[in-house]
């Protein structure tokens, strides 16, 4: 039997998911699910990094991930999933590869740079925060990931994770870690109600769980193609955020008819914002039933994210035991047989 390439990927729980998360993450996670052998992780410590100061909502927010995770497709007789903070070697790993990250490794990191001017009203300047990096590859190289699937815009946190497992490697003469590959996926630009990036923090969100009502109030109020003023002037569909979720969510001949239909005027706004609702709706429905069903049963998320526990928590130990081997840091099973008779 050929086995199956590992990979590793992980949210944090900063709030509700919405669209961008599933087209952005989720869809694909659950096409991979059936190709490889999956370990997808809530990153509660990670959360931290930049929410410390208000961490009360977390716990809720973990439970309303998995909760998402499950109604969008995720099975897990396919793939695990579990909760970064119920695997404690996750902790000993981060901070034994921090002994040998070199500071200015962490003080270049673009990423970092863009997030301190980003979240300026934050006090991000924390050992934390700094360090983030360090433990996003102690998440990967624990379970010996093959890949990890990424955007763009995301290649440089797996090039950190594989100069930190060659570092390791290096030092300590030992091919404890493979070297993660990134796993590049084709992610669609999927704009807010508003034009802009979607973000929580920018309210412009359609969230995956949301009624129906608050989905259909929220498409008929947004930004078409600004040039477009009359029902009966001619519309550019490119430049209509409308028109990009029409991409995702209708079907070819549909998407062709709408974007035709805008440029000769012979079609408005106002149906094509219809049209797309429906299609939304239709996609969108059997998930929110499928979470409905979820939250009234509380017990089998439990067994769920115990099962998955167990599996991580037992990769990470046969991981960790390698690691200190490797360091130095426990006595070979030999020595400790030999203590034991003395």
């Amino acid at each position: 039997m050929i086995q199956r390439k590992r990979i590793l990927s992980g949210m944090r729980p900063t709030g509700r998911l919405h669209l961008g998360n599933l087209h952005g993450a989720l869809d694909n996670w659950v096409q991979l699910q059936k190709q490889y052998e999956c370990f997808f992780f809530v990153a509660d410590w990670h959360a931290l990094t930049t929410d410390y100061a208000s961490s009360s909502r977390i716990r809720q927010n973990i439970w309303n991930m998995i909760l998402d995770w499950l109604s969008v497709g995720l099975d897990p007789q396919q793939c695990t999933f579990f909760i970064q903070s119920d695997i404690k070697e996750h902790a000993e790993l981060s901070l034994l590869l921090g002994m040998i990250t070199p500071l200015p490794w962490l003080e270049r990191n673009p990423t970092y740079k863009e997030h301190l001017q980003q979240m300026d009203q934050k006090d991000l300047s924390t050992y934390g925060f700094l360090g983030y990096p360090v433990l996003q590859a102690a998440d990967i190289i624990m379970y010996k990931a093959n890949g990890v699937p990424v955007g763009k815009d995301q290649l440089l946190h797996v090039e950190f994770t594989r100069e930190i497992a060659r570092r390791f490697n290096f030092i300590y003469q030992r091919e404890v870690f493979p070297i993660p590959d990134p796993l590049l996926t084709e992610v669609p630009v999927l704009p807010g109600l508003d034009g802009r990036k979607m973000s929580k923090s920018y309210g412009n969100c359609i969230y995956i769980t949301e009624s129906a009502e608050s989905i259909s109030e929220k498409i008929a109020k947004m930004m078409t193609d600004p040039q477009r003023v009359r029902r009966t002037d001619r519309g550019n569909p490119e430049l209509s955020p409308v028109f990009a979720y029409h991409r995702l969510y209708s079907p070819p001949e549909e998407v062709a008819d709408v974007a035709e239909g805008c440029r000769t005027a012979r079609i408005g706004c106002v149906e094509c914002k219809k049209r797309l609702t429906q299609n939304v709706l239709a996609r969108l429905g059997p998930i929110r039933e499928k979470r409905l069903r979820l939250e009234g049963q509380p017990h089998v998320v439990r067994e769920i994210l115990e099962a998955g526990r167990e599996v991580a928590g037992r990769e990470a130990g046969r991981t960790m035991v390698e690691v200190r081997e490797a360091i130095g840091l426990s006595m070979n099973p030999e020595c400790r047989v030999e203590e034991r008779k003395n």
